[in-house]
């Protein structure tokens, strides 16, 4: 209550008031009511709607599409193409005067045709760039005949703080252009959604509902904080708990589009965990946070930089570091060809080491193969494992070998409970390091097989007779 007596003399005798971080507070009674008026009048102008036309497949008569109509006249029931438009999917953000516009991956999925509308009203038809489902973002173009649109610049994302002022603006179910008003509640939170990529997103406590997905996050500045994408619900409405994918991840998708060469993660060749309490109790730090180096692909980059497995990683291009899904989210910002400077703590002791960014290479090549001789592999497909194919399937570990990339159903594989990202490890006690191995091994027994796989961090076996 004093502080709040003190900051209140402060104000009426015209005083400027500081944070503790040396921001300037509002320091009079006018400048507490100024109206969020002039930010939207320059930030609404760069947020659209997004709709979209889908082709779905319908029948002449529903009869027809009862099992003992189909069963007798089968493909002679035929059907007719018809687009049926989709309500306002979501909202957009112009991020280029040319027309480049960003918005959700998840809002223009499955769509055939793509229509923006701009602020203004006007409409134009979108064609689609790029689409990245790791990190729920797509990049739209339209085409204006050399008219320049309005657009938001980015905002580091990094300089946002905890109580900064922010405002959303969208779609909310499809109402029309909306914007709420609210502060950042929290910063780099994971575990928002159940897709993987990086995952590091702003929260806020500004009203988001359905409809404001691909939206605007803008600060009072009238930059771009970050992009709505997901609302914690029960109800389906906003409970003041709303995310966004800061900037700084839209600006390299952008990019990627912009080149036209996509999205090229870059690779680093290491696995990490979390540093629980205890774990950094035995290492001498004060604090648990940090990514716990676990494993590092031979002559990768990370091996090569100096990383070495029981290392922590406490900081990334002197940004502080406090989990995996920190760290690649760092890592999904920066470009193929970067360098990175890496605080690592070693032993008690603080190094500095120089992270190379690369892409992924396919060394060993895949040699996608399918098993089709008769044992108890037939039906599997597999893979040699290589950094290439483990950032393209998503597969989780640095590991080496050979790796089932696919299942056929009823086959031999398939009933001894093969699944896909099984590594194979053995054949009757030997090692497996590559596809001409699993198939000469396996085709190398005359009386039964024992097959050692692994899932996971565990391992199963497969035992089975010849004929």
């Amino acid at each position: 209550m004093l502080r709040l007596f003190l900051i209140g003399l402060l104000v009426l005798s015209g005083a400027p008031v500081m944070a503790q971080d040396g921001r300037r507070l509002p320091a009079s009674q006018a400048e507490m009511t100024l109206s969020f008026a002039p930010v939207v009048e320059q930030t609404a102008p760069a947020v659209v709607n997004i709709y979209a036309k889908r082709m779905v497949q319908s029948r002449a008569n529903p009869l027809l599409d009862d099992p003992f109509f189909q069963r007798f006249f089968g493909g002679m029931l035929g059907g007719r193409q018809r687009p049926q438009e989709v309500p306002s999917l979501g909202s957009g953000v112009i991020v280029d005067p040319g027309g480049l516009i960003v918005t959700n991956a998840h809002v223009i999925e499955h769509a055939d045709d793509i229509t923006v509308v701009l602020n203004d009203r006007r409409e134009f038809d979108a064609e689609l760039i790029l689409t990245d489902a790791d990190t729920d973002l797509a990049v739209l173009r339209v085409s204006t005949g050399g008219e320049q649109l309005p657009f938001l610049q980015y905002r580091d994302a990094d300089t946002l703080k905890v109580g900064d002022m922010v405002l959303a603006i969208g779609n909310p179910f499809g109402v029309g252009q909306t914007v709420t008003s609210g502060i950042v509640s929290g910063l780099a939170r994971s575990r928002v959604t159940d897709r993987g990529g990086p995952q590091s997103f702003i929260q806020t406590d500004a009203a988001i509902n359905p409809g404001n997905s691909g939206g605007a996050l803008v600060t009072l500045d009238g930059r771009l904080a970050g992009i709505n994408t997901a609302i914690f619900t029960r109800s389906g409405g906003s409970h003041g708990v709303g995310f966004a994918i800061p900037a700084n991840l839209v600006q390299a998708v952008v990019q990627g589009a912009r080149t036209g060469k996509g999205i090229v993660r870059a690779w680093i060749g290491m696995t990490g965990q979390d540093l629980t309490a205890d774990l950094a109790e035995g290492m001498g730090l004060d604090r648990p946070g940090g990514v716990l180096v676990a494993d590092t692909w031979p002559n990768g980059p990370a091996a090569r930089a100096g990383l070495k497995t029981g290392d922590v990683v406490v900081s990334f291009d002197g940004r502080p570091v406090r989990s995996p899904a920190e760290f690649q989210f760092r890592l999904a910002t920066r470009q193929v060809g970067d360098k990175v400077p890496l605080g690592v703590w070693r032993r008690g002791n603080e190094l500095a080491l120089m992270l190379p960014l690369e892409p992924a290479p396919e060394d060993p090549p895949r040699n996608l193969t399918l098993l089709r001789e008769l044992h108890p592999l037939q039906g599997a497909e597999v893979a040699n494992l290589s950094p290439a194919l483990i950032e393209e399937t998503g597969f989780n570990g640095v590991d080496r070998g050979v790796v089932v990339t696919k299942t056929l159903t009823r086959s031999q594989a398939a009933r001894f409970g093969v699944r896909q990202g099984d590594i194979v490890a053995e054949v009757n006690g030997a090692p497996v390091e590559r596809v001409r191995d699993v198939e000469n091994l396996l085709l190398g027994v005359s009386g039964s097989w024992v097959i050692t796989m692994r899932r996971g961090d565990s391992a199963y076996q497969i035992k089975a007779r010849r004929g």
